[in-house]
């Protein structure tokens, strides 16, 4: 595995659309435990496949209960709102409060191209929004409602 240079705020790549997975191989399973070896050493809890100049639609979860990779995610429900402040590897340092749901569920494919649905309330559906945002070409500071720090 290897620890990726992770893209920051001001890169092209953070903001364009990107590409549905048609192959599930060898090559997407190497990528993805490389986003797990950087978000780790990076101390976050979501990093998409954009934030690594990767323009497809895969993201990686971990808010404390076990590592969820997420291929071709969409969110299929929401319920609930919170406002809670968000940060973001790729744009280090800067928090602002954003409004999400306060649940999700999200239907994707697992890196053999299974696919299943995962439903998260709080921080899980807040990490999921973030990174299939990423996915979008969409910041969290699009969405933000006020500033801190």
């Amino acid at each position: 595995m290897a620890i990726r240079n992770i893209i920051k705020y001001g890169d092209d790549a953070l903001r364009k659309v990107s590409r549905t997975v048609l192959n599930f191989d060898e090559r997407l399973a190497q990528t993805l435990d490389d986003m797990r070896d950087t978000m780790y050493a990076a101390d976050g809890c979501g990093l998409a496949a954009p934030q690594i100049g990767v323009l497809r639609r895969y993201c990686i979860v971990d808010v404390g209960d076990g590592l969820i990779e997420l291929v071709n995610p969409v969110i299929i429900e929401k319920s609930g709102v919170q406002n809670e402040d968000e940060g973001c590897l790729s744009i280090p340092g800067n928090y602002k409060t954003t409004v999400r749901p306060m649940r999700v569920t999200v239907r994707a494919q697992d890196r053999h191209g299974n696919t299943f649905t995962v439903s998260g309330e709080g921080l899980k559906a807040r990490a999921f929004c973030h990174e299939i945002d990423h996915l979008d070409g969409v910041l969290f500071i699009d969405r933000a409602i006020g500033e801190k720090k």
